[in-house]
């Protein structure tokens, strides 16, 4: 059955802003399906839960997952609060993490009862519309075992590098959080963290492998397609307002 998902570009928004917004769309859906579980005349899929996909860029910030390593972050607070960086610990999986202008942050909130109640296939799901995204390119991308996100040469030890990282919640089947693709992003902001936990591995983006910018919107263009493609859904531009 095709999904209907709306669909937010956000622009430039704070972190918190928009992770207060995630976990207000989260809660409207969870209390819907709090309210039809008992009523097992309705199939699941005629529940009136809605499915969001937004797009943002964040301001520089590091988040670090609810069983993330502390001792990963390589700042201090008080030198983050000085050169206005934003640090969160959050409630998603994974580690450590950087957000950042010129990067596309995706943030799904899909109710997978009316996809797949499969957390494998759904971060699998989200990978493939990455690594499509990214074969637009010429850049041939995949998985590294026992990582979640999207790499490149993920054989290789000495080549291995993470293109885009992935973290999720989900409560209830709902997902929140989502991916982070490095399209222009100032990879230098990586050097002040372990990324994803990760010490043997390098980061990169669309601007390190291609040698030159690459522009945002045409990205976005590309990942919302590929999002339908993979996912069997229709996005539609939404009328709710962060």
């Amino acid at each position: 059955m095709q999904q209907e998902v709306f669909f937010e570009d956000l622009g430039n928004r704070k972190y918190k802003e928009v992770w207060t917004y995630q976990e207000s769309l989260l809660s409207e859906n969870s209390a819907i399906k709090a309210s039809y579980r008992n009523q097992n005349e309705i199939p699941v899929h005629d529940w009136p839960t809605k499915n969001h996909l937004l797009f943002v860029e964040h301001p520089p910030v590091y988040t670090l997952g609810k069983n993330g390593n502390a001792a990963n972050v390589l700042l201090t607070t008080a030198f983050m609060e000085a050169n206005g960086i934003d640090y969160f610990h959050i409630n998603r999986g994974g580690d450590i993490t950087f957000h950042g202008p010129e990067q596309l942050v995706g943030y799904p909130i899909l109710d997978l009862e009316k996809f797949k109640t499969d957390l494998g296939w759904y971060l699998r799901s989200l990978e493939e519309v990455i690594i499509l995204t990214l074969a637009h390119y010429g850049i041939a991308a995949g998985r590294s075992a026992g990582e979640t996100g999207v790499w490149l040469d993920p054989d290789n030890k000495k080549l291995a590098r993470k293109i885009c990282a992935m973290g999720i919640k989900c409560s209830r089947w709902i997902t929140m959080h989502g991916f982070a693709l490095n399209v222009n992003t100032d990879l230098s902001y990586f050097n002040n963290i372990v990324p994803c936990g990760i010490p043997d591995k390098q980061v990169t983006s669309l601007q390190k492998e291609l040698g030159r910018e690459v522009p945002m919107q045409e990205v976005k263009d590309l990942v919302k397609q590929n999002f339908e493609q993979i996912f069997g859904a229709t996005l539609k531009d939404s009328f709710l307002k962060a």
